[in-house]
């Protein structure tokens, strides 16, 4: 089981924190701004490099990884805990980061990997479905795992994959309800094309949001030529010269 603890090297530069002009100064150099909080400190206004972030953030333990943050020449260990991209071209904005007591345990959401073929899609011609993708579990920061694999070969019509059917290890405590569904073996929809008769009745019973749509275009049309009632007199003027 891989864990999250891994040897990353995030450097961190002390920064004003300002307004929304600060921050744009911050980006246009290339660096993102960054806010470091716990371990009964104070907080911290910082840069970071966005590309060492998202490598942090693309690795196999992703945000669960606990690196090396290193600021005004000391080291301490650190987890990102929040995060912001752009909308629309999905650069990195700003993010949060958490001094991390590596003695002291923590709550996280770890991934549920689903492996094997379920019987009941081999079978039975079902489909899987999952339903839950994360699990809330309490460890030590050495411990949290990169993720939950979860066996589904048995599954079946009728079985239901649950949370205490997990893997469970000494070292992690599983916060989220055992009861809660994980995964389990569903029948396939199929599309019935409509009967005839089926597609009259339903092109009888037409929705009243086209007739609105449509009501509104009239309306528009009329207010239209009520607003210009001239330019057809006008034109026609024209025309008789």
């Amino acid at each position: 089981m891989a864990t999250a603890l891994e040897t990353n090297l995030l450097e961190a530069q002390a920064r004003e924190s300002g307004n929304k002009n600060d921050a744009r100064r911050v980006r246009r150099d290339g660096k993102i701004p960054a806010v470091v909080y716990g371990a009964g400190k104070d907080s911290l206004s910082v840069t970071v490099d966005p590309r060492v972030v998202t490598r942090i953030l693309n690795s196999e333990t992703g945000h669960n990884t606990i690196f090396d943050l290193a600021f005004n020449g000391q080291r301490t260990k650190a987890m990102i805990v929040d995060w912001q991209y752009e909308p629309i071209k999905g650069k990195l904005l700003h993010i949060d980061l958490k001094r991390i007591a590596m003695d002291k345990v923590l709550k996280v959401s770890v991934p549920i990997f689903l492996k094997g073929e379920a019987e009941g899609v081999k079978t039975q011609g079902g489909i899987m479905e999952q339903m839950l993708r994360e699990v809330e579990i309490e460890c030590l920061p050495g411990d949290i795992p990169s993720h939950i694999d979860a066996d589904i070969s048995h599954l079946v019509f009728g079985k239901v994959l649950r949370v205490s059917d997990l893997p469970h290890f000494e070292k992690l405590k599983f916060l989220t309800d055992p009861n809660q569904p994980v995964a389990h073996v569903t029948s396939v929809k199929e599309e019935v094309a409509p009967t005839p008769e089926a597609a009259a009745a339903e092109a009888a019973a037409a929705p009243a949001e086209p007739e609105v749509i449509k009501k509104g275009k009239q309306e528009t049309e009329e207010e239209g030529a009520e607003a210009a009632p001239e330019k057809p007199e006008k034109a026609e003027k024209k025309e008789k010269k």
